[in-house]
């Protein structure tokens, strides 16, 4: 499979780019990667890139996001941190990958038995890692359900958290972005949270942070998500 080229990104739509990396982790999560010549795909960008999506994901070993969508050299932007957390370095580099490169899409990919969201839920302080897993708090708080054990060995309570830190951070991106907002607003890239179970390899998106403008969502405006309270 060839690269992408600046043609091909140009083609794609939003909605178009979720669904490539929806049929890319169905591949995956059934063993039938497409063939690759991945030295091809070097010679293929050797004179530019037009990745079509941009991946905010965790750290975590087993999460990268080529892999898990099937994706090739050049295919995606991938922006990695522990806990899949929005800063402004990373909205920089977003703003980058939509305004200046083309993308059409950004994914918030948050992963279940996440170590950062488990270490935010202990609240622990380590080093440089206590200002990172600060980040994570506001989610540990917007946790109602869990009235007891509101600790990592709570697994339910864990994977609630690990849901909420990722719609909050959706939200974050187009409230935080003004480039990004606009971009959004007049239906050129969409911004969408999802789950990556660890144990089955499957991706989860979720439909109610799922912000693309077209003819599937034509009443969809960034005023509707600016007065959405996340559960």
């Amino acid at each position: 499979m060839k690269a992408h080229t600046k043609e091909t990104q140009a083609n794609l739509t939003p909605r178009k780019a979720l669904e490539i990396l929806q049929e890319g982790n169905l591949r995956f999560i059934k063993n039938l990667k497409v063939q690759r010549d991945l030295l091809e795909q070097v010679n293929d960008t050797r004179e530019g890139q037009w990745p079509f999506a941009t991946i905010l994901s965790c750290i975590d070993s087993r999460t990268s996001s080529e892999l898990i969508f099937d994706q090739g050299l050049g295919d995606i932007f991938s922006i990695r941190i522990a806990g899949n957390i929005v800063n402004t370095d990373i909205l920089g580099s977003m703003e980058f990958a939509c305004k200046i490169a083309g993308s059409k899409l950004i994914v918030v990919l948050g992963h279940t038995k996440c170590g950062a969201v488990k270490g935010a839920c202990d609240h622990v302080e380590m080093g440089n890692l206590t200002e990172l897993l600060a980040k994570l708090q506001p989610s540990v708080y917007q946790e109602k359900e869990t009235k007891s054990d509101r600790t990592s060995k709570n697994k339910e309570f864990v994977e609630n958290v690990a849901q909420i830190n990722v719609k909050r951070n959706v939200k974050n991106i187009i409230e935080r972005s003004f480039i990004l907002e606009q971009m959004v607003e007049n239906g050129e890239i969409g911004v969408v949270g999802a789950m990556y179970n660890i144990e089955t390899g499957e991706v989860e998106f979720y439909d109610d942070v799922m912000y693309i403008r077209d003819t599937q969502n034509p009443d969809f405006t960034v005023a509707n998500l600016r007065d959405l309270t996340l559960a």
